[in-house]
């Protein structure tokens, strides 16, 4: 007892004593951010809140296959006259990596040896599932794929190999993750979300930005994430992106803030800006939000970016500026720091104008300027602002590809396993076909190599699509290719139905094709006609077919979905997708992806998980295809022996939680147990249920885990009806696989 207490003081000092040396660090980095702010002309101090793209300082380019060249007048007028801040983006396409660090070290050069006070710029680039604009870099499943695999391991990993190689092309600044909430199917960027549940979000958001800035991979503090887009920018009405969303300060406090909170107290510096609006109140014009509620309430202590253009647009798109000098005074007021402007000078002239005639404060200009040295301080780019050769060799390592691998398998989630149609017979004729059965752009979506990602010929030629990787496995004598249809017609259909026939299974390839942003709007989530008629087509041969769904979104099957005998949803799963979708498919890997969102059966069943009572009452229900948190599995796993700590505690007390789970089944298999939470009465109307805890085990055949959870007050607290988070006394239930168990929260003082 006394060396467990020993031990106990011990490590309490040791992270107070970690605490304080951070404080101590922030507080020397501020000091110094003070002496040079003393330095600074009002001129220079305004230069570091402008961010432009690297297409301002760049030689026109005429098409995809033209190299990249920089425009070296432009880019000393930018960076020397102008004193710009930081740069961004990429100019088409991805560059290979030894182009980055020529890139990186001219713009460098330029700050670091032209300018009076020798500030380095800050870079920035959108590696969202990897390092996107790095050509032959280690692509990820997109976010809702990593979510599906409930694992903040894989997460992690995702997240370290990610900044290892940004870093390694001489890009110290990531924006991402996207901390949306996916809870508006419809809308284009549900891929980028890791799903419809805060507290899943949350917990791999702030998984992912600890992973990225503080890991043994990257020097410390050398690299940076950031986040978006803050907040509620998911959750438009109509579906469509950048269009308004109507919501209550309770719903965005309880659904929509909370990742952002946990990645800001995992150390976040740095947060872009929502596009969309609030209730009428545009992100980049919300001082409520940036400014008290972030810098205030979270007290963050980095910087707030624009998004693109998002400034000017309060001017030309929103209309709650009058002319563009005062949609660059409500923004500034309004809390944001930096500008992605993003392609002239505009942002500096407008606000130099405003500073002078006694518009914005300086004092407003100095808290933006030094929280933007702040962070380049942190980075250690006034010690070294160029691109580190040595990370080089650590670059799309075999081990990486592996890593990636693994994290795509487990991306796979297995819907439908009628008769156990799969895995496949490795003796099986497998006729192949759909749209996305031989692409390798649908399987890693937007942000891949081009803003779309919809570029074939750009993609990794080494790379296996899936009727690639399943000849891989089985030689092309078992398996059968004819597209059949496209995603919008039919194609060489008498011939499809013909090998469809001659074959012992179908493997039905439909989704999207690679899409980003507004130019992935649609109007109705149910799929193409031309390939539900083309999946009539083979289900119509009699011949056994696995669906196998390859979106951004969950595109609506409802109408087959009962004819087909298997059903897999890959979502997006990156540049190993094929691979690991084969895998799935001929029993190489056990599929243990679980659904991060609900698979709506119609394009306007959006109830959620989550949903509310009267969600629930008079002719109301959660029906949907498919559940969240749905996902089959090869073997079969029982759950057993729920017990909780106490029946009843405080809310000053934590509930203890364990479950028994064993592999009943033949095959080694992973198991996602997930922990619901259930509040029977509050004085806000509370959720059917919420995810509180998941943890994932992988057992043999016949194996049993205990698997540990523990609740709190943060899970057992809501929004309540003053907009504050609060805990009421009453009856919660416990929900875990089929078991159930209740305590009681009982008075205990207060916290």
């Amino acid at each position: 007892m006394k060396r467990s207490l020993f031990f106990t003081i011990t490590i309490l000092i040791l992270g107070l004593t970690t605490m304080m040396n951070a404080q101590k660090d922030d507080n020397n980095l501020n000091s110094e951010v003070k002496k040079l702010l003393d330095k600074m002309t009002i001129e220079e101090k305004i230069g570091q809140m402008t961010q432009v793209t690297i297409q301002t300082v760049s030689k026109k380019q005429g098409n995809k296959d033209q190299h990249h060249e920089l425009d070296l007048q432009k880019l000393e007028e930018v960076v020397v006259k102008y004193n710009v801040g930081s740069l961004l983006n990429v100019y088409d396409k991805a560059h290979e990596i030894e182009y980055w660090h020529e890139v990186i070290t001219k713009i460098q050069d330029l700050a670091t040896k032209k300018t009076r006070l020798k500030i380095p710029v800050l870079y920035g680039i959108d590696a969202i599932h990897g390092a996107t604009y790095t050509l032959n870099s280690t692509l990820f499943p997109q976010s809702l794929g990593m979510a599906s695999t409930f694992n903040r391991e894989l997460v992690k990993k995702g997240a370290e190999i990610t900044a290892v190689e940004t870093y390694a092309s001489g890009i110290p600044w990531n924006f991402n993750p996207v901390l949306d909430v996916g809870r508006q199917s419809l809308w284009p960027r549900l891929w980028e979300t890791m799903g419809e549940d805060p507290y899943l979000v949350s917990e791999l958001g702030s998984t992912y930005v600890k992973a990225m800035q503080e890991n043994n991979l990257v020097p410390k503090d050398r690299f940076l994430a950031c986040l978006k887009h803050y907040v509620g920018y998911s959750f438009p009405f109509n579906g469509l992106d950048r269009t308004p969303a109507y919501m209550s300060e309770r719903t965005l406090r309880e659904f929509f803030l909370p990742p952002f909170e946990a990645a800001v107290k995992a150390g976040a510096l740095t947060v872009m800006v929502n596009s969309g609006e609030i209730d009428g109140i545009p992100g980049h014009a919300n001082y409520h939000l940036l400014t008290e509620v972030l810098k205030g309430e979270m007290k963050f202590k980095g910087f707030v970016v624009s998004d693109w253009e998002d400034i000017k647009r309060l001017f030309t798109r929103d209309r709650v500026a009058q002319s563009p000098k005062e949609a660059v005074f409500m923004a500034v007021m309004a809390g944001v720091d930096m500008s992605m402007v993003p392609t002239d000078l505009s942002f500096y002239d407008l606000l130099l104008e405003l500073v002078k005639e006694g518009s914005v404060p300086v004092s407003r200009i100095d808290d933006a300027v030094s929280r933007i040295l702040f962070v380049k301080m942190k980075l250690g780019l006034f010690e070294n602002a160029y691109p580190d050769k040595s990370y080089l060799p650590k670059f799309a390592t075999a081990e990486n590809t592996q890593a990636n691998l693994e994290a795509a398998r487990e991306s796979i989630v297995l819907l439908k396993n009628n008769k156990n149609i799969l895995p496949l017979g490795k003796d099986k004729k497998v006729f192949v076909t759909g749209p996305t059965a031989d692409m390798l752009s649908v399987l890693n979506g937007g942000w891949t190599i081009t803003w779309q990602g919809n570029e074939e010929s750009l993609m990794q030629s080494d790379k296996k699509t899936v009727v690639k990787a399943m000849i891989s496995e089985v030689s092309s004598k078992n398996i059968i290719y004819n597209p059949g249809c496209s995603f919008d017609k039919m194609l060489d259909v008498d011939n499809a139905v013909k090998s469809a026939k001659e074959s012992d299974v179908i493997v039905l390839c439909l989704g999207e094709p690679a899409y980003c942003e507004t130019p992935g709007n649609i109007n109705d989530l149910t799929l193409p006609k031309a390939q539900l008629d083309y999946a009539k087509m083979m289900i119509a041969t009699g011949k056994p077919v696995v669906l196998v769904m390859i979106e951004g979104r969950p595109r609506i099957i409802t109408e087959i979905a009962d004819k087909v005998d298997g059903i897999v949803v890959a979502f997006l799963p990156g540049m190993q997708g094929g691979v690991a979708i084969s895998d799935v498919l001929y029993g190489v890997t056990n599929p243990s992806g679980k659904l991060p969102i609900t698979y709506p059966k119609s394009p306007n069943a959006i109830t959620l998980y989550d949903y509310k009572p009267i969600e629930f009452f008079d002719g109301n229900g959660y029906n949907p295809l498919y559940p969240f948190g749905h996902g089959l599995s090869y073997t079969q796993f029982t759950y057993s022996d729920l017990k909780l700590s106490a029946d009843k505690i405080t809310e000053n007390e934590e509930l203890k939680v364990s479950v028994t789970v064993k592999n009943t089944g033949n095959v080694k298999g992973k198991e996602s147990v997930l922990l619901y939470l259930t509040d029977l009465f509050g004085t806000v109307s509370r959720p059917n249920k919420q995810l509180k805890g998941f943890d994932k085990v992988e057992l043999a055949p016949g194996e049993s885990k205990t698997v540990h959870f523990t609740l709190g007050w943060e899970h057992l607290s809501f929004i309540g009806a003053s907009n504050s988070r609060i805990v009421e006394l009453g009856e919660f239930v416990v929900t875990v696989g089929d078991l159930k168990s209740r305590f009681n929260l009982v008075f205990g003082g207060g916290k």
